[in-house]
């Protein structure tokens, strides 16, 4: 092999600590810096996760607890007083408004839900949609609406069913018409002890 003569460059002084970049020893903290961004990405993957898997299933639900210790005001609306009629026929609602219906079932029996919205369809009503509540232990039944346009159908709800009260409430979005059954109904239909 050829030798070639020395010049200036190639003399390295001993006292250079200098090393390639990617010879480098890494800072110190830089393993807690990649720890904290692997924590992070994976809380907002299991946040939206979950966040999605609530929006395809509605029959799956996410509450946070309540850490003020008092009573949560959407969960306990208050009972509505007005005097407006029922209305028992659904060929005069007006198609504009959009109407649909949900029933969940908050009693204790089982496929309340089903026979509420069977009777709400032979009625000629829209199909409701229908799941468990959350909660299974309610003794009334109570038909949330989610504006004044809606109260007439839900007194009209009320008096087919044969049990319940009405309450303005927003805490149903998924429908203006929110009925969730609770022991009362059983004890009417003749499916469950009260």
């Amino acid at each position: 092999m050829a030798n070639f003569p020395q010049d200036p460059f190639d003399v390295v002084p001993a006292d250079l600590s200098r090393v390639g970049a990617h010879r480098a020893p890494r800072p110190r903290g830089r393993g807690w810096i990649m720890f904290a961004w692997a924590a992070l990405a994976t809380g907002v993957l299991v946040i939206g996760g979950l966040y999605g898997l609530s929006r395809v299933n509605p029959s799956i639900s996410f509450e946070l607890p309540n850490f003020g210790g008092g009573e949560d005001p959407v969960a306990q609306p208050s009972p509505s007083t007005s005097s407006v009629p029922p209305v028992t026929d659904p060929t005069t609602v007006d198609p504009a408004l959009g109407l649909s219906i949900s029933v969940f079932n908050g009693s204790s029996v089982d496929g309340l839900q089903d026979t509420a919205g069977d009777a709400i369809l032979a009625a000629g009503w829209p199909d409701p949609a229908r799941a468990n509540s959350t909660a299974r232990d309610e003794t009334e039944t109570v038909v949330y609406y989610s504006s004044a346009a809606f109260e007439g159908i839900a007194r009209g709800m009320v008096q087919l069913l044969g049990v319940g009260t009405v309450q303005l409430s927003d805490a149903f979005p998924g429908a203006p018409v929110t009925i969730v059954v609770g022991q009362d109904y059983a004890t009417v239909t003749g499916a469950g002890g009260g």
